[in-house]
């Protein structure tokens, strides 16, 4: 069976619910039969550095709806799908939106197709990344990058290709994701130092991802945060490179930022972005809620 919806959302800042733009893409039986976009009102405030990414303002969104407005939509799109996003910034996104309005989940099966990819392709992304863009350039597909419809048409055309590479169907990608890439691996490193850099578990959700922490973490100490992360597969490490593709932002201390807004770590990631670099940038609690630990309680 070849049948699934793919979605993306752009959001106003670095907050997960401030969705400003969702597209879907819908296959059946193998085929693209429909697609759909909306803007969404975010009803907060638009950072200037996402609004350069994606090109969407204040402005842009005035008239459009805000997302308790297009869930009825979302509803009959998607309600019981499987639905394709690459990596999880979007599953993300709708769990803290949906919850900032104190809305229905989504009743949908998430899949990754980052995740997929790694399968599909052990060999290819390691060095260059699981990225949405890197890995759409590698198999040919063209599209406008930073686009909400644009990106789901992207992720449903990978998650074809590696349905067809592997001659598998969704059916059979649900339970070969949940596999471990290396069975055989240990998993974390032994050095479990004050230090934040970790190995990721090779059998963890999220293994193939490399995760940099900036500032003060409220909830817990940064060393055990990035134990946290590293169980879950990430690679955690000290210093901004283009192997980092999520970036975790805690307090800043601001007698440390010699004036600016942001930390140095922080800018340089978002120049990364700004040269083609897919990094995700992530709250501390969005960081908890990758972690599946429920932030309306204590994650200690």
């Amino acid at each position: 069976m070849l049948t699934f919806n793919s979605i993306d959302v752009e959001t106003a800042n670095a907050d997960r619910a401030s969705i400003c733009q969702i597209g879907i893409v819908h296959v059946r039986d193998g085929k693209i039969r429909d697609q759909w976009q909306t803007l969404v009102n975010p009803e907060t405030w638009f950072d200037e550095w996402n609004t350069k990414i994606h090109g969407i303002d204040e402005f842009a969104v005035r008239q459009s709806p805000a997302l308790p407005e297009v869930r009825d939509e979302l509803r009959a799109r998607l309600r019981g799908s499987v639905l394709v996003s690459h990596t999880s910034f979007d599953r993300v996104a709708f769990q803290r939106a949906m919850e900032r309005y104190d809305l229905e989940q989504l009743q949908v099966t998430w899949l990754d197709s980052s995740r997929i990819v790694r399968r599909a392709w052990p060999e290819s992304y390691g060095q260059s990344g699981y990225g949405l863009k890197n890995v759409a350039k590698d198999l040919g597909i063209s599209f406008d990058h930073h686009d909400a419809l644009e990106d789901a048409r992207a992720a449903a055309e990978i998650m074809l290709r590696a349905c067809a590479s592997t001659e598998t169907d969704i059916d059979d990608w649900l339970s070969w994701v949940e596999i471990p890439i290396h069975p055989s691996s240990s998993g974390s490193s032994s050095s479990w130092s004050a230090s934040a850099k970790r190995e990721g578990n090779a059998e963890g959700a999220l293994f193939g991802e490399t995760m940099l922490f900036t500032g003060e973490l409220e909830s817990m100490p940064r060393r055990e945060a990035a134990d946290m992360a590293a169980s879950s597969g990430c690679d955690v490490v000290n210093n901004v490179s283009k192997k980092v593709t999520m970036l975790v932002i805690g307090m800043q201390d601001t007698t440390k930022l010699n004036g600016y807004a942001k930390s140095s770590k922080h800018r340089k990631v978002e120049a990364l972005i700004e040269s083609g670099s897919e990094i995700q940038i992530l709250s501390e609690r969005d960081f908890f809620e990758l972690m599946g630990v429920d932030t309306r309680s204590s994650p200690s």
